[in-house]
């Protein structure tokens, strides 16, 4: 269950509730009883730290995430044909007609 942060606009009392997504909002403030308690916006209360697929993939921006377009295609064609026969044991291959390779 997410946590939800609340703040009262009367009294500025402030709570942290633990909520299901379907539950009401809240609305009555619990410190001064105003009908002014309203939900805050927050940030996500995470960090990715490590030298994982975050670090290693991702943190570099659009470009290290994914190759463009034209870079796997060039790669797909320069592969050794060992490696694009590698999946000539499936029956997709075989029915195409590919050899397996030993």
């Amino acid at each position: 269950m997410p946590i939800y942060a609340y703040k009262c606009g009367s009294c500025g009392h402030a709570k942290d509730v633990l909520q299901k997504i379907s539950d009401p909002l809240l609305t009555v403030c619990p410190a001064c009883g105003a009908e002014a308690f309203s939900k805050q916006v927050t940030a996500a209360g995470f960090q990715l730290k490590g030298s994982g697929w975050y670090a290693t993939d991702f943190r570099g921006g659009a470009a290290a995430a994914a190759p463009s377009a034209g870079t796997a295609a060039s790669s797909a064609s320069d592969a050794p044909p060992a490696a694009k026969d590698a999946c000539a044991s499936c029956p997709a291959a075989s029915a195409a007609g590919a050899t397996p390779t030993p």
